[in-house]
């Protein structure tokens, strides 16, 4: 190599590595159909609880290595429209979970079985044993939500003040204590919070209050307006029929721009 080849390979290279640093770097490639949620309506509010530590298990699930909500692309566009619908009246979904790895509902059943329960751990279950909660219906070992059709979610009202934040150090009431109590979700008041485990958290439960189950109604009438269907014995909880199919376990990365 002469000395101006050298000096033009050189150049070369680093006009190479200025371009791609200025480059965007693509998103982490799905399997077909699947989309970030984000990229369909950064609108709607994210909380990916099963990403963190403020879950019923106390920490990340297997597989869930960003806080991103990824679903089938149908679904998030069909949560496009809820959200339409929504933001007219100040208000605005709430993604608490999407699509789920497998091996995070391995984990769960894993979870399950170790033994013990936490103090933090009983405020998503005051009275069931983690034990029962399978045979119960509250976890499936093999979920919709590894299918992409399934979702948790909630109402958050944009007028509201909604900056409370978890305090893992305090010491909070159970998932079915008022909402004052329980730890914040900047959320409307659904009467429990998110994937609690009794049968306050049923959808028709007769021991919330009027505002609650008007919340409620409210919720389950905008996404079934879009075709989603509600789980009875879980107020958050939807699936889109037909939407489905087979179980995925791909990891959830994070989302690049």
């Amino acid at each position: 190599m002469t000395a101006k080849t050298g000096i033009a390979a050189r150049a070369a290279l680093i006009g190479l590595l200025a371009t791609s640093a200025l480059a965007p770097v693509r998103a982490q490639t799905l399997p077909g159909g699947f989309v970030y949620l984000r990229d369909i309506d950064p609108s709607i509010i994210q909380d990916i609880r099963y990403a963190t530590a403020n879950n019923f298990v106390g920490r990340p699930l297997a597989g869930y290595g960003a806080g991103e909500c990824v679903v089938k692309r149908e679904v998030g566009l069909r949560l496009k429209a809820v959200q339409q619908e929504l933001a007219a009246q100040n208000l605005s979904l709430k993604m608490f979970d999407c699509y789920r790895p497998a091996r995070a509902s391995l984990d769960m059943v894993k979870w399950s079985q170790n033994g013990h329960e936490t103090a933090a751990e009983r405020r998503y279950n005051p009275k069931i044993p983690k034990t029962e909660l399978f045979r119960l219906g509250y976890i499936a070992s093999r979920s919709q939500h590894s299918t992409g059709a399934a979702l948790d979610l909630t109402l958050v009202d944009l007028k509201a003040d909604n900056s409370g934040k978890y305090d893992p150090s305090k010491a909070y009431a159970d998932c079915t204590a008022p909402v004052e109590s329980r730890p914040p979700e900047g959320s409307v008041d659904m009467g429990t919070g998110y994937d609690c485990t009794d049968v306050k958290g049923h959808t028709a439960a007769p021991s919330i209050s009027p505002d609650q189950r008007a919340w409620r109604k409210r919720l389950v009438a905008a996404m079934a307006r879009q075709g989603f269907v509600n789980y009875a014995k879980e107020w958050w909880h939807f699936s889109l029929p037909g939407a489905g199919g087979a179980a995925y376990d791909f990891p959830i990365q994070p989302r690049r721009n």
